[in-house]
């Protein structure tokens, strides 16, 4: 079997990421345009980084990037009310992926770090052609767009109750969605600094728990 050309991989990461987004977009567009306004990926162009190390890692984000240089290929996207840039990038482009991941396992950590980005939208890890399906992209977004709406809804009712601190709501949130645990710990204890409810679930290293606690103390009983 001839091995796979390069640009047909692209083309098939190019419709990976197509197929996600038309998934979230589905799936999105059924809630009001308030809970809409909520989501990044609805709100302002993005960059899709689909970044080959041991492992094959994209990952959306509003972070600006530099621009493209040397053989690094990008394509620009429009669908669904959605804008992004699709880029590749792999050892030769960045030698940093080549050494990103030292085990089997995948270390999304180490890659965004080699990338160089803090905030994101989402990662995801596939396998090439196995993983590079509509079907298994329509899971993807799907799963991607509960969750962002879950998140979105839980934001909308902490700044409706917490509206005398709209700063630190919003760094709540920004913590959230970058995936940094330990701050958005830290931010939910300054927000409600006398709800034990929010200090215990931080143990959990969850912060689905940690945001759902926060809504609750708002809320207060009843």
């Amino acid at each position: 079997m001839p091995k796979p050309r390069p640009e047909d991989i692209r083309a098939a990461m190019a419709d990976y990421v197509g197929n996600v987004h038309a998934a979230y977009a589905r799936v999105a567009f059924t809630y009001p345009p308030a809970v809409q306004g909520g989501l990044e990926l609805l709100a302002s162009p993005f960059t899709v980084v689909a970044a080959g190390a041991r492992n094959l890692h994209v990952i959306a984000t509003g972070e600006r990037l530099a621009a493209p240089r040397g053989p690094e290929v990008s394509a620009d996207f429009e669908q669904d009310g959605m804008v992004w840039t699709l880029r590749f990038l792999d050892p030769v482009v960045l030698p940093a992926l080549g050494t990103a991941e030292s085990g089997e396992q995948p270390d999304p950590r180490s890659v965004r770090r080699a990338v160089g980005i803090g905030r994101y939208h989402y990662h995801l890890v596939v396998r090439p052609g196995s993983d590079l399906t509509a079907h298994h992209a329509t899971h993807a977004g799907t799963g991607l767009a509960n969750a962002h709406l879950a998140a979105a809804r839980d934001y909308e009712s902490i700044r409706a109750h917490a509206s005398g601190n709209p700063g630190l709501v919003d760094e709540l949130a920004a913590a959230d969605a970058a995936g940094l645990t330990r701050a958005h710990g830290l931010l939910a204890c300054a927000l409600v600094p006398w709800s034990e409810g929010v200090k215990e679930s931080l143990a959990s290293g969850d912060r689905k728990r940690v945001r759902r606690a926060v809504v609750a103390a708002l809320r207060g009983p009843g």
